[in-house]
């Protein structure tokens, strides 16, 4: 199965102009826990709730800052045309649970975790990734 085939196409998504206030408010409509950061159709970013907790609220608290401040500096993404398979492997490899999904330098869509274990119910490979992404918090937890 390919990422065409699970992702969510068109995000909501933010610039790197835009407040944080304005990023949890599309989580909150949206009910998602991560908005693409777009600038002139390409995805620079992606801004997390977790972002927001604790590079915005603890720090400052200042919420009408740009989101530029608080972005996720890593981006890694999938194409459409990547197997469920290979988009497992990659957020496993970077203990990512979201994939911002990029046809050229356009971004297209949006992965998650949820989306392959929904729609690739029939193996563990979706289990063996969440297991390899968790790693990380429980070593800090």
């Amino acid at each position: 199965m390919q990422i065409r085939d699970v992702m969510t196409p068109n995000p909501r998504c933010v610039s790197p102009d835009d407040t944080i206030q304005n990023a949890a408010r599309i989580m909150r409509d949206e009910d998602t826990g991560v908005v693409p950061v777009v600038k002139d159709g390409r995805a620079v970013g992606v801004v997390t709730d977790r972002d927001i907790v604790v590079r915005g609220v603890a720090e400052d608290g200042q919420l009408n800052r740009p989101i530029r401040e608080i972005v996720s500096r890593s981006l890694v993404s999938a194409t459409p045309d990547m197997s469920t398979r290979e988009a497992a492997e990659l957020m496993s490899e970077h203990q990512v649970r979201r994939l911002p999904v990029v046809e050229g330098e356009r971004l297209v869509g949006i992965v998650s975790i949820g989306d392959l274990a929904v729609k690739e119910e029939r193996d563990n490979r979706v289990g063996d990734a969440l297991q390899h992404i968790s790693e990380g918090v429980k070593e800090r937890e």
